[in-house]
């Protein structure tokens, strides 16, 4: 099965570079682990392709009228090997816990080098009006033309920064602005943007809530990645995908703490300090509870293996699937 990515890396020769360019929409193929120019197909065949493999294998248990769509937006320090690599892990968990959507990975130009943290969050916040430009309009118009293909974002680390802005920014666009199109679900893993900016009160967030159904953050408080990246701040802003979301949050979201979660889990030999950074994107306790919240027939409260601790609702260490979910009628 081919993966669909968009990118907005700046081409040259055969290849793409990590400098911000135009938005290009591209098909690879399972064997291959990178993408180049010949990859790239127009952005009506690739549409066409992605709406047709998400609306021909409809989920039962999905409140989509129609099929799903997962966007994956990756965080800083990620090659285009790693972007690939972590596309197709999250469609693999997904599908294991009985997900039935596609998941797209949208590659913003980020080094793969940890020095470049400063430079890659420029380059985000310039991407993100290129995802608005051939991203959200896309989404506004198909919307616009009856699509009721459901659309969802994942954010990782800086990928949550991108997704703001690229709201935020679409805010500014005056038939955008008009426009009633939406999202469905959105959730942030790792978030390497300031929990206050999730508040209540937070303009930055504030068109992001207005156009989502459910925005949920997933925090750790072992991350020792945003640990640095707040120190570089100089703990003065608190990042959400360690300490979860600030009192009185926006009403939409919901932050899912994994901290116990994630301690029970034995990462690989080698896998160094970047993993508990990452570790999402072949755990099947965090596929199950994200393909449940993707598939919003549950309440947040409701969703199972959720419990309710010292830190809030928190990931349990075991759950299943309601029992005989396929006969609830909930397409119906």
């Amino acid at each position: 099965m081919s993966s669909y990515l968009i990118t907005a890396r700046k081409g040259q020769g055969k290849g793409f570079t990590s400098d911000p360019g135009p938005v290009q929409f591209l098909r690879l193929p399972e064997t291959d682990a990178v993408y180049d120019k010949s990859h790239v197909v127009p952005v009506k065949t690739w549409v066409a392709e992605v709406r047709g493999l998400a609306d021909g294998d409809l989920n039962p248990v999905s409140i989509s009228p129609a099929g799903d769509v997962l966007i994956f937006v990756h965080g800083y320090n990620n090659d285009i090997a790693a972007v690939v690599d972590r596309t197709r892990a999250l469609d693999r968990n997904l599908r294991a816990s009985g997900w039935r959507g596609v998941v797209v990975g949208f590659d913003w130009p980020s080094a793969n080098s940890v020095l470049n943290y400063i430079e890659d969050r420029r380059d985000a916040a310039s991407v993100a009006g290129a995802l608005v430009a051939r991203g959200v309009r896309l989404l506004a118009e198909g919307q616009r033309a009856g699509c009721v293909t459901n659309v969802h974002l994942l954010g990782h680390s800086t990928g949550a920064y991108v997704i703001l802005e690229a709201f935020a920014a679409a805010e500014k666009e005056g038939a955008l602005f008009k426009s009633d199109w939406r999202v469905g679900q959105v959730a942030l893993i790792g978030a390497d943007i300031a929990a206050d900016s999730l508040g209540a009160g937070a303009a930055w967030s504030a068109p992001l809530m207005r156009r989502a159904m459910r925005v949920t953050n997933y925090s750790n408080g072992a991350d020792a990645v945003l640990a640095v990246s707040n120190a570089k701040r100089l703990g003065v802003s608190a990042r959400a995908g360690r300490v979860g979301l600030p009192a009185g949050a926006q009403a939409k979201a919901v932050n899912v703490d994994c901290t116990g979660h994630f301690r029970a889990l034995a990462p690989a030999p080698g896998a160094g300090m970047a993993w508990c950074h990452g570790w999402h994107f072949d755990d099947p306790r965090f596929g199950l509870d994200l393909a449940l919240t993707l598939e919003g027939a549950l309440d947040r409260h409701a969703i199972p293996g959720r419990v309710l601790g010292p830190r809030g609702l928190e990931l349990g260490v075991e759950a299943a699937r309601p029992a005989g979910m396929a006969l609830w009628g909930i397409k119906a």
